[in-house]
């Protein structure tokens, strides 16, 4: 509901503040029946899917069920109305929608940090970034939450100049309008609560070469000290031992794939730099207290195995949880 109403409210307060009827638009949902945010709030549309025109913009608002809501009609009602040249975007997990499409092909992109991992195992062809919004040619896609506020004011100071947009952003109280220069996400050091240059960089490298762990002796040389230093180093400031780290951020990669995409377990484990399925699944309960297999299932994805593995075999000790 954030990036719906963070999009169309900087449209109304630019009506408000010309004077101008700049901006006209129309909600509209597959079938014309109202629609239930995630926080259960539900908006009234104004009608089913209709016809565009060339120069209108279509914007899909994606939530957290995206992929049970990008629905063949919705897919191809998005393809006709590309055919016609038309602008569209998505905001948040709309650009996976886009994407299912085949409307972000060759194209720059964005989509929310949290649905990153499991668009770019399914989406290859897209060159999506970090920024927190993109515009390619007639394609527009915002990373979720305040970002559309940027992404429409941008718009709007393409089409009325920037006076307006930033007096728009005044009444929204926004006081930085960002570029799409801007990341998503806050720095490392700010993320962890620490600045500590080696710590920072060595964190981004796990963070790098989650398909192909590196060694904690590696990660050390890379960045200048041992690897005592560097156990030392994390235990002081993370609390935890840097393998303990690295397989908290894997594990984590993880969960999002088996969540966000229809990759097998087993694909799923070597993505994050598992080799054994029945070790990965072994490091999985111990963090979450479930299996993948499980997980899986929780979520309404079938696996193509169907079960879990029995044998346990140890990759080693960079696999291994402390």
């Amino acid at each position: 509901m954030l990036s719906f109403a963070a999009a169309v409210e900087p449209l109304r307060i630019a009506n408000r503040m010309s004077g101008q009827s700049l901006y006209r638009w129309s909600l509209v949902s597959v079938d014309g029946k109202e629609v239930r945010c995630s926080n259960g709030a539900r908006v009234m549309v104004d009608g089913p899917l209709c016809e565009t025109g060339r120069d209108d913009i279509v914007i899909v608002c994606g939530g957290i069920d995206v992929r049970t809501n990008t629905t063949p009609p919705v897919v191809n009602w998005l393809r006709k109305v590309a055919r016609k040249g038309a602008v569209i975007g998505g905001l948040c997990t709309g650009a996976h929608t886009l994407a299912e499409a085949g409307l972000l092909e060759n194209r720059r992109a964005t989509i929310h940090w949290e649905n990153r991992d499991g668009f770019l195992e399914e989406f290859t062809d897209t060159e999506l970034t970090k920024s927190v919004f993109v515009i390619d040619g007639n394609r527009l896609t915002a990373a979720g939450g305040t970002a559309a506020i940027d992404l429409v004011l941008t718009m709007i100071a393409d089409d009325h100049g920037k006076d307006l947009a930033n007096s728009v952003a005044d009444q929204l109280i926004y006081t930085t309008i960002r570029t799409d220069r801007d990341i998503q996400r806050l720095s490392i050091p700010t993320r962890i609560g620490v600045r500590h240059p080696r710590l920072s960089r060595v964190i981004e490298r796990m963070e790098q070469s989650i398909e192909e762990p590196v060694s904690p002796a590696d990660l050390a040389e890379e960045v200048g000290m041992s690897t005592r230093q560097l156990e030392r180093l994390f235990r002081r400031y993370l609390n935890r031992s840097p393998k303990r780290y690295y397989m908290e951020l894997r594990l984590a990669r993880a969960r999002n794939l088996l969540m966000q995409t229809e990759l097998s377990v087993i694909n799923v484990a070597l993505a994050c730099g598992f080799t054994s399925p029945s070790h990965f699944s072994k490091c999985y309960r111990a963090q979450y207290g479930t299996t993948p297999y499980r997980e899986r299932g929780a979520h309404g994805l079938d696996d193509e195995l169907g079960a879990e593995p029995g044998d346990e075999d140890p990759l080693g000790d960079l696999d291994d949880l402390d």
